[in-house]
């Protein structure tokens, strides 16, 4: 059985807690897309850790947790990751790196931080981990997959190769200082030493795990607004973070994936610029933000506020026919107890037109929110573990989304905590 946890929105819907969860039966988790630009935040026995590239499957022992060829590798990230989580009191988790898996060299980091430089104001509001320039160079055929670690000879080869043509453009377009090919080769051969015990064939163990009827988790980074195909264009993330792309990153076929748990924050919020149709502004956002989530709802990777919203049926629809939803979880629903009274947007209007189809950017730009209004419930839902116990008003909201997006809420999410969770259906 193949499964996959994704997300409906712009990220931070709080896939990590889920993705912990559903690891307590899974055999492998693997980590599809995306690089250390985003993280995953979990509580659990252990403590509160925030991962930014390692499966979250990490937590529970025997699972094999995996980095697939989709994944934007920072090495040094995720050993330094590895190392912390152990220093913690978790048991050495298994993992294995995709041999194909490409990674995030220290220019791309650079080149992400001079073009955000460049830009100025009209910048895109990147983290700055180099996940842009790393995919250009994946598709450009100029990356550096882990397996090219172990060609010492043929590495230093490619490596002045690529870096004749990027100093042209850091000098002549950045007006920075060129690149030490040497720096960076002996960098890569550090790179060799520490990743080597983990370097394998991810593709082959998922082939013949699926063939053995284990369970094989899929985790994905960000959510589907942010995905470069489907999401707000050109505000997206460099990467696919869709369902559909775990079986690419995988080498699993596309009949593979059973169950496809898309996670929905129960209000709106998003990190870095684009259009958000349902934002609130000032004092209301400040109030949501810091009740938001466990600590408030600032950036798991960067610490910066999150912009927030009113939740969003149109895009969170969107967002699931995408995913090709087949169980809709609801998140963080305990974080709207402080209100008398929530808003959701229903539709967009443009150009003086109601619509309840997701649009294009351009039109999107242009979208103003249709929002309706419903009673608050007042009180602490934390705790709760049985849906019928839940406060009248609350579960109208959860039924109001539910028949508004089209997709059944099998799960909520009603606190931090692993244990925190409530089966619905």
């Amino acid at each position: 059985m193949v499964k996959a946890v994704v997300g409906a929105n712009w990220g931070d819907e709080g896939k990590g807690k889920i993705t912990d969860m559903l690891a307590c039966g899974a055999d492998i988790v693997v980590r599809f897309q995306g690089g250390a630009n985003a993280g995953h935040t979990i509580k659990n026995k252990y403590g509160k850790f925030a991962l930014h590239t390692l499966p979250s499957g990490v937590f529970n022992e025997g699972v094999i947790n995996c980095i697939g060829n989709g994944v934007a590798l920072d090495i040094d990230k995720l050993l330094s990751e590895y190392n912390s989580v152990i220093e913690k009191g978790v048991p050495a988790p298994k993992l294995m790196v995709s041999e194909r898996c490409q990674i995030v060299m220290p220019y791309h980091v650079l080149f992400d931080i001079y073009e955000e430089e460049r830009l100025g104001k009209a910048g895109f509001g990147s983290t700055k981990s180099g996940i842009a320039p790393f995919y250009s160079d994946k598709y450009a055929k100029t990356g550096f997959q882990v397996c090219e670690l172990f060609d010492p000879d043929a590495l230093r080869e490619k490596l002045e190769r690529v870096l004749e043509a990027k100093n042209i453009l850091i000098e002549n377009l950045y007006h920075k200082q060129p690149l030490d090919a040497d720096v960076i080769f002996d960098k890569m051969m550090d790179w060799k030493s520490k990743i080597e015990p983990f370097a394998g064939d991810v593709r082959q163990l998922l082939y013949n795990a699926e063939k053995e009827g284990k369970t094989i988790l899929l985790e994905g980074q960000l959510g589907t607004l942010k995905d470069t195909d489907h999401g707000i264009y050109p505000m997206v993330t460099s990467s696919n973070t869709i369902a559909a792309y775990g079986a690419v990153s995988t080498g699993l076929p596309p009949y593979s994936v059973k169950e496809i748990y898309t996670v929905i924050k129960a209000y709106s919020s998003a990190v870095g610029a684009g259009a958000f149709v349902s934002e609130i502004f000032g004092d209301e956002a400040k109030a949501m933000r810091d009740h938001g989530g466990d600590g408030g709802e600032y950036g798991a990777t960067t610490g910066r506020p999150r912009r927030m919203g009113w939740f969003d049926c149109v895009a969170t629809r969107y967002g699931c026919e995408v995913q090709g939803t087949t169980h809709a979880v609801l998140t963080v629903v305990d974080a709207l107890s402080y209100l008398d009274e929530i808003k959701v947007c229903t539709g967009y209007e443009i150009d003086g037109r109601v619509t309840r189809d997701f649009p294009v950017t351009p039109l999107l730009e242009k979208a103003k929110p249709v929002l309706i209004s419903l009673p608050g419930w007042k009180c602490d839902i934390t705790g709760i573990t049985e849906y019928a116990d839940l406060p009248e008003n609350c579960r109208n909201y959860i039924e109001f989304i539910e028949k508004e997006i089209g997709f059944k809420i099998t799960m909520v999410s009603n606190g931090p905590a692993r244990e925190n969770i409530i089966i619905k259906n």
